[in-house]
């Protein structure tokens, strides 16, 4: 599980998440708080100046009119700030000063001299400038009354007066001078604030990201099999492919890099399959070729005396009845007309076993070549039961034939079927009993056995060898009863020994049953 591309996938983009977010949480625990004061400084900025327009656009700093103390007011909510503005003699002009305490004056009172004369609030630590310009300066510092941390901007400007200028006349103050402005403002801003945001956001930020982690990596857990499922059905297909097993295929959904792929291998596929069929083709005309050198003389001369004897009986007869038609011996037409019969008959014998016989000896010496291919015996042995099942209703024979799965075998399907038809012709010969012809598939490992059983009498123990000689008959009265020539089974054998298969006969209780067995593997 954990060398698979599915859960490597899971994990590493579940460790980017992490990272990504981790990164983001170290940024923003180490500029957010600067990022926020710096947004303070600019607020106070802002402030400081609408508040400056606010009294230049009135007539009197002393007072201002419902309107603009409404605008203060609204500037005070708008930056979180708290608004003193006063005169040069220190009395409050905002907020009045019956809105303000004693104790709270008294406070700003010792705020405004720790900054006019620095080291007399002993409240004040730790105070640090931050910006400083012409108008006004900002510091942050911690309060000891209130046990906070502020940032202050302090600044000085003029309110115009009857008859002077309405400019923004103030310089660059240094409280400690000792010189009175015309007004002071004085803004604050808590800092505890911000540093508390800060800590928040990161805390909420680190609870998202573990959150976010755990989703990711179950959501990239299911969405990953999108990815894998086909890879491992290639995979499957490939090791299939690599025991020689070419009928499955990849169902091709997709048009991407992995849709391509699957196109590949069943190509792939394809391309092996012809391979292999005509290396097995090669391969078994070579040892055919090997076997048949030696055995090309001896089959030769073999054949001629076979062929020699076959023909003298049917030579005879046909002499015989030809030269009895000459002379008229029987001159009825009743009588030649059987004379006829017989010579035409033999005839007919004579022409079907020389065919055999040519069929035979093109088997025996490599002419007739073998053309290996993969084929359903299943569906051949159908057919060619259905081609003769004429014969079976004329002889009242009962076919017995279950089998429907295709078994895939590596053959010649076209010799294969006279192996079948010579087996079946055979049966439907020599039935007898029960009058039952069964035909049954046996698979055994890498092997299929075809056999075709009939009831009826065995065939003697000391023949069971001889019958696939060719000529041979086990009962020769019966044979000639039927036309039978002996060569049927000797083309059996011929054909299967081209195959480098076997094939057999085996006496049975209530009959006789011939086999014969086929390459089922997609091995070499």
């Amino acid at each position: 599980m954990r060398y698979s591309i599915r859960f490597k996938m899971t994990m590493l983009l579940t460790a980017m998440v992490a990272l990504i977010i981790f990164l983001i949480w170290i940024i923003n625990n180490t500029f957010l708080s600067s990022y926020y004061i710096r947004h303070k400084i600019s607020n106070l900025e802002n402030a400081y100046n609408e508040i400056v327009d606010i009294y230049h656009g009135s007539s009197s700093a002393q007072y201002l009119s419902d309107k603009d103390l409404k605008k203060i007011e609204q500037l005070a909510t708008k930056y979180n700030i708290d608004i003193n503005v006063l005169s040069e003699n220190y009395t409050l002009i905002y907020p009045a000063q019956e809105e303000f305490g004693q104790r709270q004056y008294n406070y700003l009172l010792l705020q405004v001299m720790g900054y006019r004369f620095p080291g007399t609030n002993p409240y004040m630590r730790d105070v640090k400038m931050l910006v400083d310009t012409e108008y006004y300066s900002i510091y942050s510092l911690y309060d000891l009354q209130t046990d906070s941390n502020y940032i202050d901007l302090v600044g000085l400007f003029r309110i115009k007066s009857s008859g002077t200028d309405n400019g923004q006349n103030g310089t660059k103050s240094q409280f400690s001078s000792g010189e009175l402005p015309d007004t002071l403002i004085i803004l604050r801003t808590n800092k505890e604030s911000i540093e508390e945001s800060v800590a928040l956001a990161n805390e909420f930020l680190a609870y998202i990201g573990i959150a976010v982690a755990i989703v990711g990596a179950v959501i990239m857990f299911f969405i990953s099999s999108k990815f894998t499922r086909p890879i491992l059905e290639m995979s499957e297909i490939a090791k299939r492919m690599s025991e020689l097993e070419f009928d499955v295929k990849y169902k091709v959904k997709t048009k991407d890099e992995l849709g391509e792929l699957g196109k590949s291998i069943n190509h792939l596929s394809d391309k092996l399959e012809t391979a292999i069929s005509e290396l097995k083709q090669a391969n078994n005309e070579l040892l055919l070729d090997i076997q048949k050198k030696k055995e090309i003389d001896d089959m030769r001369k073999e054949f001629l005396s076979n062929v020699s004897h076959e023909l003298k009986t049917p030579i005879a007869l046909i002499q015989g009845y030809a030269e009895g038609l000459k002379e008229n011996i029987n001159e009825d037409e009743e009588s030649r007309s059987f004379y006829c019969e017989v010579i035409i008959d033999e005839a007919s014998k004579m022409n079907q076993m020389v065919k055999k016989l040519l069929s035979l000896n093109e088997l025996e010496f490599g002419s007739n070549q073998v053309n290996i291919e993969r084929f359903d015996i299943t569906a051949l042995i159908k057919a060619v039961l259905e081609s003769t099942e004429i014969l079976f209703r004329q002889k009242e024979v009962t076919l017995i034939y279950e089998h429907k799965d295709p078994i895939y075998v590596w053959a010649d399907e076209y010799l294969i079927e006279q192996v079948l038809t010579n087996y079946i012709s055979n049966a439907l010969n020599h039935v007898g009993g029960r009058r039952i012809i069964e035909v049954k598939l046996i698979q055994r490992d890498e092997v299929v056995r075809v056999a075709v059983f009939n009831t009826g009498e065995n065939i003697p123990e000391e023949e069971l060898d001889k019958i696939w000689d060719k000529f041979y008959k086990v009962d020769k009265a019966r044979t000639r009863e039927y036309g039978g020539s002996g060569i049927g089974l000797s083309i059996v054998k011929a054909i299967m020994n081209s195959h480098n298969r076997e094939c057999g006969v085996i006496n049975r209780n209530t009959g006789v049953e011939f086999w014969f067995e086929l390459d089922a593997s997609n091995k070499m």
